[in-house]
């Protein structure tokens, strides 16, 4: 699917779907034109070829859908891979797609294979504000990208709140459920940082006024964008931090749990070994001892075992093992 939406100083805002002569519509004077394809059919996305006369080797990596951030430079236009995130899934690792944008002088073009909600949402805001694309394809472009990243907000927020609940589960009822829930929150951690040290480096190099279609004045604003992916990195390195922290955490409640068991059974066998010496004791098969015709040998060993588990007990809790 093709959608686009034209600006002219003269006529104003125009949004429509399917193909179009776009060659001829970026003829016209200070005319701003952005195309966005949705999982294009080979009849469409030869429109990158025809008409935008991209570069073969960018609209191969846009159409085999290559996932890594970049930036290319080719003089006339820029081609660049942006990296989007799903929602962090319970039992899936957290998706990661990727969006091809060009930007020419008058134009950009995006191309993705899934949908895209930053997209949408800029679609619906340029609806309402044709300010988005009447200033220039570089201020249209730098909007695209700033969704994008305020997208990232979503996931780690959505993150950090799955973090408390680990947090307080930890304290309250740990189990194996909890340990999956912190593997899989640390993968998810692992898999965003790994989306924005190199989206980091794409936007920095548009904020550096590296390229001839990114003005000056656009160029200040993607400093603001790099500002946020800081605050991104920042907030994923403390929630990693937080779940290695309940992690740790985890492990030394279970472990203690296993110790006071394995110490629960030490002290029951070590009160239980006297009783078992002496019942061993007097079980033996022999006719000449003391103590088997004697009237109240019974009542004597049941007192003496009594008496040697109470001495233990006592002196276990004066040594502080109770």
């Amino acid at each position: 699917m093709i959608r686009y939406s034209y600006f002219t100083p003269d006529d104003g805002l125009v949004q429509g779907e399917g193909i179009q002569d776009f060659k001829k519509l970026l003829e016209r004077p200070e005319s701003v034109l952005w195309v966005d394809l949705a999982a294009p059919t080979d009849e469409e996305s030869y429109i990158l070829t025809s008409d935008f006369k991209f570069h073969p080797l960018a609209i191969e990596d846009v159409l085999s859908e290559m996932s890594h951030p970049k930036a290319d430079d080719y003089d006339r236009y820029i081609f660049s891979i942006v990296q989007v995130l799903g929602p962090p899934l319970e039992e899936e690792d957290i998706e990661v797609k990727g969006i091809g944008l060009f930007l020419s002088h008058n134009a950009v073009v995006t191309v993705h294979f899934h949908e895209v909600r930053s997209l949408e949402n800029v679609l619906k805001r340029l609806s309402r504000d044709s300010r988005l694309i009447s200033r220039g394809a570089d201020f249209l472009f730098h909007t695209i990208v700033d969704y994008i990243v305020d997208a990232y907000f979503s996931a780690l927020n959505t993150l950090e709140l799955a973090v408390d609940v680990i947090e307080k589960e930890v304290f309250e009822d740990p189990s194996e459920g909890t340990l999956r829930r912190m593997f899989r929150i640390r993968r998810d951690l692992s898999i965003i940082r790994r989306v924005l040290l190199p989206q980091s480096e794409v936007v920095s190099k548009f904020s550096k006024e590296q390229f001839d279609v990114i003005t000056p004045k656009a160029a200040i604003y993607f400093s603001d964008i790099m500002d946020h992916l800081h605050v991104l990195l920042a907030t994923a390195d403390n929630q990693r931090d937080s779940i290695t922290s309940a992690m740790d955490l985890y492990f030394s409640i279970i472990s203690s749990n296993t110790n006071n068991v394995m110490k629960f059974l030490t002290v029951l066998s070590a009160l239980f070994l006297p009783a078992t010496f002496i019942v061993g004791f007097y079980g033996m098969n022999f006719h000449q001892m003391p103590e088997l015709d004697w009237e109240y040998g019974y009542p004597f060993s049941i007192a003496l075992i009594v008496i040697v588990i109470v001495a233990l007990l006592v002196f276990f809790k004066k040594r502080d093992w109770l």
